[in-house]
């Protein structure tokens, strides 16, 4: 897994024109619209760790 992962586009205006912003580690700013964004990395949800059982396997 690398180091930093990039966002695609601006999350206000859409936008492609991202640039990392000095205000910190996960920090970008969208010459586009003018804003700077921040994204955290959260953790995992429980929901998506479940295992389902194969169609037709009634145990």
């Amino acid at each position: 897994m690398s180091e930093r992962a990039a966002p695609f586009y601006c999350p206000y205006c859409g936008d492609e024109d991202l640039h990392p912003a000095e205000q910190g580690h996960g920090a970008w700013e969208c010459r586009a619209c003018n804003r700077a964004f921040q994204l955290k990395f959260l953790g995992l949800l429980a929901r998506g760790l479940q295992a389902s059982a194969p169609e037709g396997d009634v145990s």
